[in-house]
């Protein structure tokens, strides 16, 4: 690969780096030289400091961005509960109604929502923790089959979220610019940044995550040494882009704007007189940004063994202990495979992790595809201690194979979020959407045969 062929061309010009601290402005001059807040910034713009960690966290963890506005975001009216919200406790998608289950699942592809825009095509379903202590994890697919309207912005108080194109592109305008994400390509978009989601080339299907507690990082390298997996350079941040569209005061405006927030689970909404795409400059770390999983260095095994897992991690988020993931983001993507001597497709495993798997294209070398198999657009969860991996077929062909180098995986990618969390999941995910695969422990594993043989007595 090392670049992914889309159908859609890019639109957007971005800036390129993981972690950097970026610098954009769309009118000249708009930002202040040598201070953040001048009594009077350039323009008659406002000063919004926009802080994604305590003001006191070290430094090398420290994540701010200073925000050059036409109106401060604090100038709307007061937001009200919507009382339909997908997460309210008489819905299936409430995560206060999580079931904990230790049964290996899988779900057929999920529906298209063709009345559905981004927003009210979230569906949680599964996950772990409390956002209002911001710890743990969301879970979610989404089904949109129209654009969010021009004139609203949602954003989340409750975590960054990390979104998983799998069919449809999305053209996603935040306060800090405008990122195209198609299939092939990740995004995330941090806590309190808000966004509109367009849909350019029609219905979008897809997955998310959303992180509770701290934000997503590179993982270390070890002694694979300074490049590898995924590089710095390859991540990209949008540009500023603003628009006008406002009145004498901020109460004031010929038009209305949605803002949704979603807030410990729960959606709010409120509407105010001028648009909140008004950020004119920005400089600082914490921004959107977007990655195409075409540009990861995949690495391997070159003599024997297949290694763990973890060395196709994209994106990680760390716990408090070291080597140990709140979650970790990680693809299986074209590879070469040469071990000798080897069983090559992922072992049988028992994990005090838990694994969520997608399909975003193709098939997965390790589990049939097809009706009734590991679908793109279907998913499958592997919680703490369930065991786990090829299915009887899978095995019986890779324990016979011919072991030649061979290219797997080609026009397919697969993915995993991977947590250290117990994970539970909505009445959604396991009734409501009709889509778990009833049979799919026995129609994966029932049949695996059994091939040992007892030893001859040693002859004297």
């Amino acid at each position: 690969m090392p670049v992914t062929a889309f159908e859609l061309p890019e639109r957007h010009k971005y800036q390129n780096g993981f972690g950097s601290y970026f610098e954009t402005e769309a009118v000249p001059g708009a930002l202040p030289i040598g201070q953040n807040s001048p009594q009077k910034p350039p323009h008659g713009l406002y000063a919004e400091k926009l802080s994604g960690t305590a003001f006191t966290a070290p430094r090398h963890e420290n994540r701010q961005s200073w925000l050059y506005r036409i109106l401060p975001s604090c100038a709307h009216p007061p937001f009200t509960s919507i009382a339909d919200g997908p997460f309210k406790s008489d819905k299936p998608s409430d995560p206060a109604r999580l079931e904990y289950i230790p049964n290996q699942l899988r779900w057929d592809p999920f529906d298209h929502e063709p009345e559905s825009d981004f927003v009210s095509g979230l569906r949680l379903v599964a996950g772990a923790g409390d956002p209002t202590l911001k710890q743990g994890i969301g879970m979610y697919v989404y089904a949109a089959g129209k654009s969010m309207d021009d004139r609203s912005a949602f954003y989340s108080a409750d975590g960054d979220l990390l979104l998983v194109a799998q069919e449809g592109a999305l053209d996603i305008r935040t306060e800090l610019g405008w990122l195209l994400v198609r299939p092939m390509e990740i995004c995330v978009i941090p806590r309190g940044v808000k966004y509109q989601v367009h849909l350019p080339s029609g219905p979008a299907r897809g997955y998310a995550l959303e992180l509770y507690q701290g934000h997503f990082t590179l993982p270390e390298l070890g002694p694979i040494g300074s490049n590898c997996l995924a590089n710095a350079r390859d991540f990209q941040a949008p540009v500023a882009c603003f628009s006008e569209d406002y009145g004498a005061t901020a109460s004031e405006g010929p038009n209305s704007y949605t803002i949704t927030v979603k807030f410990n689970n729960s959606l709010f909404q409120t509407k105010q007189p001028h648009t909140p795409f008004d950020v004119v400059a920005w400089h600082g770390n914490y921004y959107p940004y977007k990655y195409d999983l075409g540009r990861f260095n995949t690495i391997g095994s070159i003599s024997f063994d297949h290694p763990d897992p973890s060395i196709f991690t994209v994106l990680s988020a760390l716990s408090d202990h070291p080597g140990t993931a709140v979650a970790d983001f990680v693809i299986f993507p074209p590879r070469w495979l040469v071990a000798e001597g080897t069983f090559r497709p992922p072992w049988y495993h028992r994990n005090t992790m838990s694994e969520f798997m997608g399909l975003i294209a193709g098939d997965y070398d390790a589990k049939k595809g097809g009706q009734g198999g590991f679908m793109p657009g279907g998913a499958s969860l592997h919680n703490v201690m369930s065991g786990h991996g090829p299915d009887a077929n899978s095995f019986e062909g890779a324990r016979n194979a011919d072991l030649k180098p061979a290219l797997v995986g080609k026009g397919s990618c697969a993915f995993m979020f991977e947590s250290s969390l117990m994970i539970g999941v909505t009445e959604w995910g396991l009734k409501k959407c009709r889509k778990v695969q009833e049979g799919y422990s026995d129609e994966s594993w029932g049949g695996v045969k059994v091939h040992w043989k007892r030893p001859e007595p040693a002859q004297s």
